[in-house]
């Protein structure tokens, strides 16, 4: 029986490269409008893949995916309600407040900001009369003659002769972030739009996900289907890591912050509080920091030591972090380099904005099994993780007994 003739794989023409690079180059002049859709799509993806393990689990109970959806979007609909009607009480009121103290706020401002002036206006004038002396003496010891100089305030420098130089900056600053409203609104508006279509794409996806991940599938050539569902199976396995620490990480310090800001502010403002950290934690690192503020305003709003209590509240809050949550809880679950996900942050805010801090992590760790899959395999086929670590200990010149 004749051998049936393998076919040929023609090697792609100039007409196939020229239709790349020029799609190539059309997606990166579009990208600032495709980067929200990009994004969607991404959070889509992970938070479906996140919560498919809770799906398959109900489905079991329920007898099928859409009920369970149902289900599961039926009941965060109904926390998120009754947690924005608990807290809307507390936080109309902190918003009252605030904008009936903010007079008082840039008062006690601008005392400090008027001895700083006055102080430094007496300082020049010191400063310049001693200058004076030094020049007449050394003008009479060489014999020429002394001319006075002028201490009139038309000599002073532009900053001493307006002693409301430094408000005046602060103040055109606040004109100026009031001036940036539209821009802030806008950006608001676009992450919200973003976030709601997140939140239906989610729901819609976990109904029925099989389509999409043929679509993706069907991108794909066949020789290599094995290896993108490889990638694929390390990528759901990793997002429900990604999502149970995230929400781990967030109930544990929103609830630290909440014990140590009730003895402090009371209960309603340490709920907002600790609301308000639980949420900035899913920001990696720089989160907790951004938290504070709030807490702080709130400190100069009632004066006396109070915001430096707070202060070192938080200082003791990102230390009992850094120091045991993030090694003991998220470590374990992502087991991700500090500096790769700062990296990744940058990157991810400057493709996709603000929102993009969302996906830093989940980057690093799809890119980290990409390189594992595609490139350690193929190019490092025998190197272990013991060979790289011996090679980056040689290269530190470290000896074998020195900790890591």
């Amino acid at each position: 029986m004749p051998n049936n003739p393998v076919p040929e794989v023609k090697a792609p023409s100039i007409f196939f490269y020229v239709i790349l690079g020029a799609s190539l180059f059309a997606f990166i002049q579009t990208f600032a409008l495709l980067s929200p859709i990009l994004l969607s799509f991404l959070l889509i993806l992970l938070i479906s893949l996140a919560v498919n393990p809770v799906i398959t689990w109900m489905r079991a109970l329920t007898g099928g995916r859409k009920r369970a959806t149902g289900l599961l979007v039926a009941a965060l609909v109904l926390v998120i309600a009754l947690t924005g009607w608990a807290f809307f009480g507390p936080m109309k009121a902190s918003i009252i407040n605030l904008s009936v103290e903010l007079p008082g706020y840039w008062e006690r401002l601008q005392k400090p900001l008027i001895k700083m002036e006055q102080q430094a206006v007496l300082f020049e004038k010191r400063l310049q009369a001693e200058v004076t002396t030094e020049v007449a003496k050394t003008e009479a010891a060489a014999g020429r003659p002394v001319v006075a100089p002028q201490t009139s305030e038309s000599a002073l420098p532009e900053d001493t002769k307006d002693p409301g130089s430094i408000r005046s900056r602060l103040s055109e600053m606040f004109k100026g972030v009031v001036g940036s409203f539209t821009a802030v609104a806008f950006n608001a508006a676009q992450m919200l739009v973003v976030l709601v279509t997140v939140f239906f794409g989610v729901c819609f996806t976990l109904m029925n996900p099989r389509p999409i991940l043929g679509a993706m599938f069907s991108l794909i050539p066949e020789r290599h289907h094995g290896r993108a569902l490889v990638i694929m199976q390390r990528i759901s396995n990793f997002a429900p890591n990604w999502a149970g620490t995230t929400l781990l990480g967030m109930v544990t310090i929103g609830l630290l912050v909440f014990l140590i800001m009730w003895p402090i502010f009371g209960f309603k403002d340490a709920v907002l509080l600790g609301l308000i950290a639980a949420i900035m934690e899913a920001v990696p690192y720089l989160g907790p920091t951004l938290s504070a503020v709030p807490a702080l305003l709130f400190a100069l709003g009632v004066g006396g030591m109070t915001p430096l209590w707070v202060l070192i509240a938080y200082i003791a809050v990102q230390a009992l972090e850094n120091n045991v949550i993030l090694p003991f809880f998220m470590a374990r679950g992502m087991k991700l380099h500090p500096v790769a996900v700062i990296f990744s942050m940058l990157l991810s805010v400057a493709a996709f904005g603000v929102l993009g801090v969302l996906v830093a992590a989940p980057l690093v760790a799809i890119a980290d099994i990409l390189h594992d899959e595609l490139y350690r395999k193929r190019f490092l086929p025998t190197v272990t993780d013991e060979d790289l670590d011996g090679l980056a200990r040689r290269s530190l010149r470290e000896k074998q007994s020195v900790g890591k």
